[in-house]
């Protein structure tokens, strides 16, 4: 049986803490968190919007709406599809994000809004985005409800003497910002599990573009045509 080591991370410290007594803490960079970036009555106004779009049905239970192109990351082709841009109440976000150092010159290519509601299993898998299209920065606003990213390592850590698995949860205040860059991004999997969706929960995940899709890239051209329309913040999901 996979020994299991869980951790508790820290935004304070930014330091993974170990639950059990025996492991250690260790530092856990890639992680940034912003409470409240958002009101209580701005949270209304954007779920009351994304709700009078359809919502479509997605994997583990999931729904979501895309603002963004189409993308198939096997064959490294992308399409502009129906892509319009992406939502108006989006732009005085981005806007927001741009007063954190972390976020500097962040922009969006691309927004997914995934709606999870415990009555349907709702979760989503431990997974690392693709970095062939998608940039350094992965900003997730949550929605709704409190719940817990889990950031997973299946090879361990054994530069600490941790083998087997590590976990560690990132606790996710409702309506705060995460943004996972560095390791945590290439080399952590995050994950929401089921048993962490305790009731509804809508989050909206941007993601921006990698090198080879900006100034002095390989695709460089395609990558202003796709900021080009995703910036006018006048998107319907595709």
């Amino acid at each position: 049986m996979k020994t299991l080591h869980h951790f508790l991370y820290d935004p304070e410290t930014r330091l993974a803490a170990g639950k059990d007594a025996e492991a250690a803490s260790f530092p856990f960079p890639g992680v940034f968190l912003w409470e409240n970036f958002i009101a209580e009555d701005e949270e209304k106004e954007l779920i009351s919007t994304m709700d009078q779009d359809v919502w479509k049905q997605s994997q583990s239970g999931r729904r979501k709406q895309d603002f963004g192109p189409k993308v198939n990351f096997k064959k490294r082709k992308v399409r502009m599809g129906g892509f319009s841009g992406l939502p108006a109440l989006s732009q005085k976000l981005v806007l927001r994000m741009h007063q954190e150092p972390t976020l500097a010159g962040f922009q969006p290519v691309e927004q997914c809004n995934l709606d999870y509601q415990p009555e349907r299993g709702a979760a989503i898998d431990p997974h690392l985005d693709d970095s062939w299209l998608w940039g350094e920065r992965l900003v997730t606003i949550n929605t709704l409800s409190d719940t817990t990213l889990t950031m997973s390592l299946e090879q361990g850590l054994p530069e600490l003497g941790l083998t087997g698995e590590v976990h560690v949860a990132v606790p996710l205040p409702r309506r705060c910002l995460v943004v996972l860059y560095g390791e945590a991004r290439h080399r952590w999997k995050h994950a929401i599990h089921r048993e962490d969706v305790h009731e509804r929960r809508v989050c909206s995940t941007y993601r921006e573009l990698s090198a080879e899709f900006l100034p002095g890239g390989q695709h460089a051209d395609l990558g202003a045509q796709l900021l080009n329309i995703a910036l006018n913040f006048q998107g319907s999901p595709v």
